[in-house]
């Protein structure tokens, strides 16, 4: 698929949008600023970018506990995300839920989850509820290696096929659940083939090049939305930072990340493709770039100055009466 001018262009925008996100929320965590814990998304940029660019606002996506990406690629606002990670009244939660809670429903961004393998089961109930509707919405769960061993994911594949649901599970393997390597914790060492097992199509695609998980997930969301069910789809990535922001990463080897960071960065990965076939040019590039850090200095800048949740916050959004 020849993707246009303008396509690329806000691929790249998303990419570097969370990109820039991510390493501002560790510089802020770093000086105290933001409360809680943060779980990064740099390294996977291309994973997000590659399948939320086929997706619609009416389309659903649930998340993990490193939810930050695959809220951006939603289209999410990165200023109302940085105030919800600040614990401020403007946040997209009010300032309650946090980095591990945030969540857009106007945007399908049903949330990340602080509940590993939590995300799979919310998709396959928005996925049925499509159905039900008569819509041709998908719903899509962006799950890690270590979710991929859960119960819950299990069950949700399983339900998703019996039904067959416009349900996507996107496995981003990150070759770390926590501290604990993937070689251990996978028994079968192939996360898109056990998921096969449960009878829906399931591929592995290159984390690092954007343009192999486009592909992939164009295909699987065709499907959904054609009525031909569930997909799944084994995103090998990295993440360059810890589990969490502080994550002494004594399980990795020395020099790893700094390979990682030359070797496998899927922003690099883009502007060489790109500009080896003449379809971007660096300087274009580079004034996206420059206009997300603006975006992302005014998204900091509007966060400290905004004021905190007030006490009788602290009872609202607890309960919905139907």
């Amino acid at each position: 698929m020849q993707l246009s001018r303008e396509e690329l262009l806000k691929a790249y925008r998303a990419m570097a949008t969370i990109r820039r996100f991510e390493e501002r929320v560790q510089e802020e965590f770093s000086k105290g600023g933001i409360p809680g814990f943060v779980h990064l998304y740099a390294g996977e940029e291309a994973s997000a970018v590659g399948v939320c660019s086929h997706l619609r606002d009416d389309d659903y996506i649930a998340s993990t506990h490193r939810g930050h990406g695959h809220s951006i690629a939603k289209g999410c606002d990165p200023v109302l995300m940085m105030q919800e990670l600040f614990a401020k009244k403007g946040g997209l939660c009010g300032g309650k839920g946090g980095s591990m809670h945030i969540a857009d429903l106007d945007r399908g961004m049903l949330g990340a989850n602080g509940i590993v393998g939590g995300g799979p089961p919310l998709v396959v109930g928005a996925a049925l509820s499509a159905r039900t509707l008569g819509r041709d919405a998908v719903a899509v769960s962006f799950t890690g290696d270590g979710g991929s061993n859960q119960g819950t994911t299990f069950e949700a594949m399983n339900l998703a096929v019996v039904l067959k649901l416009p349900a996507i599970f996107i496995f981003e393997n990150n070759q770390y659940g926590e501290g604990t390597g993937v070689g251990y914790a996978i028994g079968s060492h192939d996360i898109a083939g056990r998921a096969a097992g449960f009878g829906l199509p399931a591929v592995k695609v290159n984390g690092d090049d954007f343009f192999a998980v486009h592909e992939a997930a164009g295909d699987a969301v065709a499907r959904a939305r054609a009525g031909g069910g569930p997909s799944a789809i084994e995103v090998d990535t990295c993440r360059f930072y810890g589990h969490h922001s502080g994550d002494a990463q004594l399980y990795r080897g020395k020099d790893e990340v700094r390979r990682l960071r030359e070797e496998r960065d899927c922003l690099k990965h883009f502007r060489r493709r790109v500009g080896e076939a003449a379809l971007l040019d660096a300087a274009v590039l580079d004034a996206v770039d420059a206009e997300v850090a603006a975006l992302i200095d005014r998204a900091v800048e509007t966060a400290r100055a905004a004021a905190s949740p007030a006490e009788a916050d602290l009872l609202t959004d607890v309960y919905v009466l139907y």
